[in-house]
């Protein structure tokens, strides 16, 4: 439907029907007011029988309390809930946030030491003098920008400025769990600015693609896919996209790199689950029971391992693409097929129903538990990024390159935790607060000078005009009222510190 799923909920809405099963984040008063204009079921009279429902009581109470009535009830179950520690990283191979960069070139200029994140420049110069061109032989760039996340603030450089512990999804504000540090993103001195300065310095040395001002992020990707573009702002990015089996196996490929004073920001697990998407039943359906039977599947076992995604990582149904040997979970030749070389139409066995396997696969792409969680009767990790016998049988040429100069770590993340490099946010439901009618008309005129002047500065033709801009945009967003709503954003931040002191203890 035109428009996306907003629009699809704004029109069922209006019909006062969300279907019977309903996937939708309920922060930001959205449970509040499905519940208000009655169309999700209190599901308390249905989950008597639900066991794996059970298990998770605390979290649906947490979720359910966003609807603001007096006697609570059961509305919503939340996604990605986690028996893992909160003040544990929840990501299963690299973290969310690090230097990325093709590690192969990396290694042609001889695998240099980075103390600081200036460091890094210098290094880029150096691989983009010795990559020269791309395998379409167009020319190539450390760097490639582009504006379509861009929200309170430039989010490339937002990115940067995580390295080293900040969260930037606080408005105006960063806030970095590992100090209890907040500040203000227009600081002559804070970390934005001084992810903005880099991103000067390295136009300054021509390390950005010049295009970086017009394309949007589909086009970045055609880039990184030819191998035009050497830096990824986050592990996933460069590797989803250059990363194939073929070019591994050469030795080709993006990995993590290490900067020696950073603390990239991790993400901990959610003991209470994410209310950024959760499951619930509407209030129109026919058979509410099955609804909630169904649900509480998904939260079972084996619901977890069926829920096998395009873009996840569950394992999939047990016989069909890993069985258990010796008490170790490993892959058959068909899970082998479909989850690393991810056969294009790969036909599933006529036991298991005939058809290809992307078309069994699930399409509520619905995270019910944790990224690394394990089945809490078999202790086996869900996540077949994780097992043994995935890393035995995906390794590679550059992955042992990766691991000869990082201590023999199996994935980034368990290497950077190793060393300290971490800053773990820990899995908080905190919510932010809505802004005032006030507050958020000053935001929206702020943010638009912010994000407008963070390009300018980026691409400024001198250190002259650089500080120029800056002071520009300092001095407009400060007329029209940025302090105000950078105090909320303040306040904002010192609450959800104080959830993460309260999940620490």
């Amino acid at each position: 439907m035109a428009g996306g799923g907003d629009t699809l909920y704004q029109t069922r809405s209006a019909n006062g029907n969300l279907g019977d099963l309903i996937i939708i984040n309920v922060d930001k008063n959205r449970l509040k007011d499905m519940v208000t204009a009655g169309l999700v079921l209190d599901m308390t009279d249905y989950m008597g029988e639900c066991a794996n429902l059970q298990q998770y009581q605390a979290a649906i109470k947490d979720a359910s309390a966003l609807a603001g009535e007096e006697n609570p009830g059961m509305w919503a179950v939340p996604s990605e809930v986690s028996n893992e520690p909160a003040t544990e990283p929840c990501e299963a191979v690299d973290p969310t946030n690090a230097p990325s960069v093709r590690w192969d070139i990396y290694g042609q200029i001889g695998y240099p030491e980075m103390n600081t994140l200036e460091d890094l420049l210098d290094v880029l110069k150096q691989m983009q003098d010795a990559a020269e061109t791309s395998e379409s032989g167009k020319k190539t760039y450390a760097l490639s920008l582009f504006k379509d996340w861009d929200g309170d603030m430039m989010q490339n450089a937002a990115a940067l400025t995580a390295l080293y512990g900040y969260e930037s999804n606080q408005g105006f504000a960063l806030m970095n769990s590992g100090t209890n540090e907040i500040q203000s993103i227009i600081d002559d001195d804070g970390a934005y600015v001084r992810a903005l300065r880099f991103l000067f310095q390295a136009n300054q040395m021509g390390l950005v693609d010049p295009e970086s001002t017009t394309q949007n992020f589909d086009m970045l990707n055609a880039k990184y896919r030819d191998g035009a573009v050497l830096y990824s702002f986050w592990p996933w990015l460069g590797s989803g996209y250059y990363n194939t089996v073929e070019r591994m196996a050469e030795g080709k490929g993006f990995q993590t790199a290490t900067i020696a004073d950073m603390k990239c920001l991790s993400y901990g697990s959610f003991t209470l689950g994410k209310m950024e998407n959760a499951v619930m039943v509407g209030s129109q359906a026919k058979d509410p029971q099955r609804i909630v039977d169904f649900i509480d599947w998904l939260y079972s076992p084996e619901g977890v391992e069926m829920s096998c995604a395009q873009s996840g990582t569950n394992c999939g149904p047990e016989g069909l693409t890993w069985e258990m040997k010796d008490g170790e979970p490993v892959l058959t030749d068909f899970g082998v097929e479909a989850l690393i070389k991810m056969t294009d139409g790969l036909q599933v066995p006529e036991e298991w129903g005939t058809g290809t396997w992307k078309e069994g696969i699930s399409a509520l792409n619905y995270k019910a538990l944790g990224v690394v969680d394990c089945d809490q009767t078999t202790g086996m990790c869900y996540n077949y990024q994780r097992w043994a016998d995935y890393q035995e049988r995906t390794s590679t040429k550059l992955g042992e390159d990766w691991k000869a100069h990082n201590d023999n770590a199996a994935t980034g993340i368990e290497y950077l935790n190793s060393r300290g490099m971490l800053t773990v946010a820990p899995g908080s439901n905190y919510a932010i607060p809505d802004y005032s009618t006030d507050h958020s008309t000053i935001k929206e005129q702020c943010k638009q000078v912010i994000v407008q002047d963070s390009w300018r500065t980026a691409f400024a033709a001198d250190e002259a005009e650089f500080n120029s801009i800056l002071k520009e945009m300092q001095d407009t967003v400060r007329g029209l009222g940025y302090d105000e709503v950078y105090a909320v954003d303040e306040q904002s931040c010192k609450d959800k510190l104080a959830s993460y002191d309260a999940l620490r203890q």
